[in-house]
């Protein structure tokens, strides 16, 4: 503030003293009141006026500030108060006023420009505030470059995000967490998504150091964060995209919260508001999914599939999807194949074709290969993309035996390239079953033996470590001093020594009786089987020929009335087996 000496006498003097002393320290108030004092002396003292409207507008009572420029117009002119009715008509949301206040000026300071910028990005006329903060940049050289940059790249972000512009690199670097954070937003807009996420934990780390902020965060944090969108005056600091995002924002906060009428209250205004826009549309049916309506959100999708075509890919892209939820393969491949800007994209026609061949529906998915090709082969004809689905429509055919179909596909890729064996092979494979006439002229294409050079080294791969297992032939137990079996000839059935197969032993099983017994030992007790053991049958020619027969020493028997059974295990239970009842376990 500039004291005007014209003023005279020495109260006012007193008085500007304490304007001076007022503005320095900040204190807008008291200097207020000091200048009302001096103008009360000297009513259209110039230098008081603008003193008086530098107050207001630092006290933000801009519509006060506009009133003393309007009814003290003539005395204070055009050009002295340009650029304060210019900020107040800004900060008042009047952002026409104050695009014609700046461009009536015929040269503009470096303040004024600073903000005929802030009033373009307001606009969101883009371009032209890029063209004002760069030559700014360029033509200033003061401690408020950084804060231009950032405002720069704030500008460059916007253009990537919502005009999907892609301006060039302006080289600004990213010392502070508002660079990064806008740098990652111009990431984003780009699609560049992996590395966003590491500009934007760059910002959080920045940010965080020097602020302390909490790491913790939640749904009920974000609902306070989102109270504060509601304050006064937010609306004319954010362009109309940020607003729209913050409503979306409320309207997913209230389904996370599980304020089901809250969130359809929010969806349906928002939807109002933009008819042909997806997103509340998906916020809605993802509310009828977490209440377990699926019908209902497909009904949904559907009606504005129908009524805004033009939006409707994102839409059918989240109707297949719930089809798949609810196991409809069929239709949910119907839905993708009717989206015209996908259908011929590598990844769904990879879906389309892993979805029909589940359902062992060869017959679509092999329709949805012949579409792509036909569809790669009027639009990038030999292009990478088209001989590769062309390979992959070739192969699918020959592993469900569809060998007279892939002959057409084998036969265009083998013209391609020639001195593909792998694909010869498989085309005289194919013909082999339709035309062997054919198969033998194609087979004239293969190279000889000679010509193929495998460049096997044979002695390496004889000393390798698999070539040195050997199977082992089992050793006969041939005795040149024994006598040869007479009936060596006869099969062994029918041999007068055939005692037939000896049953395996059972093992002994511990613990199937009472305590300690078991069940080897309960069969030596039984004296029944010893007495009607059969006796051996001697081989030919043994000594045991002439040896008796009888049965075994009594020494051996122990009789059943002396013997009280210990256990009621399977080898001492001798009882009469009763008849089994249908439905329950033998006990023996």
């Amino acid at each position: 503030m500039q004291r005007n000496m014209s003023s005279g006498g020495g109260s006012v003097a007193s008085l500007w003293t304490e304007v001076n002393r007022c503005g320095q320290n900040g204190d807008f108030t008291r200097a207020l009141k000091a200048v009302n004092k001096i103008l009360h002396e000297v009513k259209e003292d110039v230098t008081a006026l603008h003193c008086k409207i530098v107050c207001l507008v630092q006290n933000c009572s801009f519509k006060e500030a506009l009133n003393v420029m309007n009814t003290y117009s003539k005395v204070l002119g055009s050009e002295l108060i340009v650029f304060e009715k210019a900020y107040c008509e800004y900060r008042l949301n009047r952002v026409e006023s104050a695009l014609k206040t700046i461009e009536s000026v015929s040269e503009q300071t470096d303040k004024l420009k600073e903000l005929y910028g802030q009033v373009l990005y307001r606009m969101e006329r883009y371009d032209e505030c890029k063209a004002v903060y760069t030559d700014l940049i360029r033509n200033s050289q003061d401690e408020y470059e950084e804060e231009r940059k950032t405002n720069l790249s704030a500008v460059v972000a916007a253009m990537s995000t919502w005009e999907k512009a892609s301006p060039d690199d302006l080289g600004l670097s990213e010392t502070t967490y508002e660079l990064s954070y806008n740098a990652a937003c111009t990431l984003i807009g780009r699609g560049q998504l992996t590395e966003a996420l590491n500009k934007l934990q760059e910002a959080e780390a920045c940010c965080s150091y020097p602020f302390f902020l909490p790491q913790d965060q939640n749904v009920f944090d974000s609902k306070k964060k989102v109270k504060l969108t509601n304050a006064d005056g937010v609306e004319y600091k954010l362009a109309k995209k940020q607003l729209q995002a913050i409503e979306f924002n409320k309207a997913l906060l209230a389904m996370y919260t599980n304020q089901a009428d809250q969130c359809r209250k929010l969806t349906s205004g928002l939807q109002s508001q933009n008819p042909g826009h997806p997103r509340p549309v998906l916020i809605q049916v993802a509310q009828l999914c977490r209440e377990k309506q699926h019908s209902k959100a497909i009904e949904l999708l559907q009606r504005f599939s129908d009524q805004h075509p033009d939006s409707a890919s994102g839409i059918k892209l989240t109707m297949a999807q719930l089809y798949l939820t609810q196991g409809h393969v069929t239709k949910a491949c119907d839905i993708l194949r009717s989206i015209e800007d996908f259908k011929h994209k590598q990844g769904m026609i990879s879906a389309l074709v892993s979805m029909y061949s589940h359902e062992e529906d060869i017959d679509s998915a092999i329709d949805v290969f012949s579409q792509a090709i036909q569809y790669y082969q009027s639009e990038q004809p030999g292009s990478s993309v088209h001989l590769a689905l062309v390979r992959e429509a070739a192969d699918f055919k020959l592993k469900y035996g569809r060998k007279k179909e892939a002959i057409s596909d084998l036969e265009q890729l083998w013209k391609q390239n020639t001195n593909d064996i792998h694909t010869l092979a498989q085309l005289i494979s194919a013909y082999s079953l339709v035309d062997q006439d054919k198969a033998k002229s194609l087979s004239k294409h293969l190279p000889s033996p000679e010509s193929m050079s495998f460049n096997v080294d044979v002695d390496e791969l004889e000393n390798s470590h698999g070539a040195n297992y050997v199977r082992k032939k089992a050793a006969k137990n041939y005795d040149p001093t024994a006598n040869p079996d007479p009936e060596r000839w006869l099969p062994m059935r029918e041999r007068t020594y055939y005692r037939g197969r000896k049953k395996g032993k059972k093992k002994e099983q511990v613990g199937k009786g009472t305590q300690g017994a078991t069940s080897g030992a309960a069969s030596d007790l039984d004296a029944s089987k010893t007495a009607s053991s059969p006796p051996t049958s001697p081989r030919p020619g043994s000594a045991q020929a002439s040896a008796s027969t009888s049965a075994p020493a009594a020494s051996n028997v122990v009789p059943p009335r002396q013997q009280k059974p210990a256990t009621a295990g399977p080898g001492a239970r001798k009882k009469a087996p009763q008849k089994k009842k249908k439905g329950s376990k033998s006990g023996w």
